[in-house]
């Protein structure tokens, strides 16, 4: 092999990098791996507030039981108030998952997961959810040679417990799903979409989302996790949160700084401050179902997660003054302690 060859492998092999990290939605893996996930999530609100679902495609390749799924968590809301909750977990073979990066494409079975549509036929015993969405335009986050990511300049380091992608902070929805014996319409809807993958999920960590707020311009997510480090671990946090058509961030990275005031197994309050901001977050579960996450040794770690929270907001700019008070319904949560 001459050294053109090298230089040219080489080159090859830092491009694909460099396009993995700048575009999260891709597979970032790849099925020769060892003790591996990475997993999609895709919500959908309709727009009457009453009912979501979520769907989260995704591999894991662990010893002795590597193979692909389909997790999904659906909450709907009657007219009486009554809630209606189901969480399932459908197993495939790994060799039932295909992925393509240009266009980006997930194949499942009989399932498709795109940027522009959601396609499912699930059957989890007698309740079945079949359909079609199509999504978009998708609102991204801000990217910069620095922040390529949602995790920042932590996006480049190898290696790591768990990545982190934010894909659009919020997009229309627009299509009809069978879910058990309703027909629910998603036109006018809205969604989010987001991933991860890594080794493992961290061991604690708190998750809250919502595109859901009085103000239909604003969106947040936020999460607060423990990562292991070089044989330590820190507390880690990021939050996006978009209001207007401005997008604010506070995160570790950006020397943002964080004050938890409560976290417990049904709420959280927490406040971020940077130089540019502040903001403060209030979250609360309503109702959770359990899900299946990730660890070292495959996908056996039941946690809990609420669709239909309220996450309440007090944002100050700091340059111009300027306050927003606001309150996000349909929040998702996750708080794992």
């Amino acid at each position: 092999m001459d050294l053109f060859t090298i230089k040219d492998d080489f080159e090859r092999e830092r491009d694909d990098m460099i396009n993995k990290v700048t575009h999260p939605i891709h597979f970032q893996g790849n099925l020769q791996k060892k003790n591996y996930f990475e997993g999609w999530y895709y919500k959908q609100v309709s727009a009457d507030e009453r009912t979501v679902i979520s769907f989260i495609p995704g591999i894991v390749l662990a010893e002795g039981d590597s193979h692909s799924f389909i997790q999904y968590t659906y909450v709907h809301i009657a007219a009486n108030g009554q809630k209606e909750m189901r969480t399932g977990y459908l197993r495939y073979a790994i060799e039932d998952f295909v992925c393509n990066s240009e266009p980006f494409l997930i194949n499942i079975g009989d399932n498709i997961f795109s940027e522009t549509l959601v396609s499912v036929h699930l059957e989890d015993g007698q309740f079945q959810v079949d359909g079609l969405l199509t999504l978009g335009p998708f609102q991204e986050i801000k990217r910069t040679v620095l922040m390529p990511s949602i995790m920042g300049f932590f996006a480049y380091i190898p290696k790591m417990e768990c990545y982190h992608g934010v894909i659009s902070m919020s997009h229309a929805v627009k299509g009809k799903l069978a879910i058990g014996s309703k027909s629910i319409d998603f036109g006018g809807g809205k969604g989010y979409l987001e991933k991860d993958w890594g080794t493992s999920f961290p061991e604690r960590y708190v998750w809250i989302q919502s595109n859901h707020f009085s103000d239909e311009s604003t969106s947040l997510v936020f999460s607060l996790a423990d990562i292991p480090f070089n044989g330590f671990s820190f507390e880690g946090f990021l939050c996006n949160l978009t209001i207007g058509g401005e997008e604010h961030r506070f995160a570790t990275y950006n020397r943002s700084k964080i004050t938890v005031g409560l976290i417990s197994e049904e709420r959280v309050e927490v406040a971020l401050e940077n130089r540019q901001a502040a903001l403060t977050i209030s979250a609360e579960i309503l109702q959770a179902g359990e899900l299946i996450a990730p660890t070292e040794a495959g996908m056996n770690k039941v946690i809990k997660e609420g669709l239909s929270g309220i996450v309440t907001i007090d944002f100050t700019d700091k340059k111009t003054g300027k306050e927003h008070h606001d309150i996000g319904q349909m929040a998702g949560i996750e708080i794992v302690r």
